[in-house]
């Protein structure tokens, strides 16, 4: 039996405008064990659930999402970019998203992505932490992020949270950030994965990013990776089921 976790890259990105709420419930509705979502610091240090350091990209706005308050980043569209018929999708907060998944009573992984690899952010970590300390969540909550020091300081704030390193080359695969740090699980690309698994066995449990082809996702299946991040996690679950 294998038992590699199907996790759904920004929500279901493949298919609906990502990190949207759209995006999330159909993450959840086809089954997901895990959602990952990225997070950023608007202007009023909200948590906000984007990808980009910037609106550009996914929405009809211009400008960094940190030079923007939370009013200002819901009036745009998140989107028409995908397709017309989601011109009502907007970014939504952590909270909206954690909220949602309460709801729904949805019993899986939910990874948190820092983006703080471009723009440091100071005290998003503490301030993610001090909101997902404020309620039980029926899901497990995981922390990753490409900045290391971001999570050393998850760690020293709350040295019960779980922590996953980020890297696309070799050099970053670390096991331990400090001499006290124990890292539990390596999120690598999947172009460093199939070369590395060329040579046998990780130290660690691995989930690979961002694997979207059916011959990938069957390769990460035949390796029994812990985790399969992607970008269609319907077309990632039939394999498996098939499998």
């Amino acid at each position: 039996m294998n038992h590699t976790e199907i996790i759904a890259h920004r929500g279901s990105r493949g298919t609906h405008p990502e990190n949207t709420l759209e995006a999330i419930e159909e993450a959840v509705r086809v089954g997901s064990d895990g959602i990952e979502i990225d997070v950023h610091l608007s202007l009023d240090k909200e948590i906000i659930v984007i990808h980009d350091e910037t609106v550009d990209r996914t929405t009809n706005g211009k400008g960094r999402v940190q030079d923007l308050t939370l009013t200002e980043l819901k009036k745009l569209d998140a989107g028409s970019w995908l397709d017309p018929e989601y011109s009502n999708c907007c970014i939504p907060t952590l909270k909206e998203v954690f909220n949602f998944l309460a709801e729904v009573d949805y019993k899986g992984l939910v990874n948190i992505e820092l983006k703080t690899d471009r723009y440091s952010y100071p005290g998003i970590e503490e301030k993610v932490l001090a909101f997902v300390a404020e309620n039980s969540w029926p899901f497990t909550i995981e922390y990753a992020s490409f900045n290391y020091q971001t999570l050393i300081r998850l760690k020293e704030v709350d040295p019960s949270c779980k922590i996953a390193l980020l890297f696309e080359n070799n050099g970053e695969n670390l096991t331990f950030l400090d001499p006290d740090i124990p890292v539990k699980m390596w999120h690598p690309k999947l172009s460093w994965f199939k070369k590395e698994s060329l040579f046998g066995t990780f130290e660690i449990p691995v989930r690979v990013w961002t694997v979207n082809k059916s011959e990938d996702i069957q390769f990460c299946l035949s390796k029994q990776v812990a985790g399969i991040i992607t970008d269609y996690p319907q077309k990632a679950l039939e394999i498996r089921n098939k499998w």
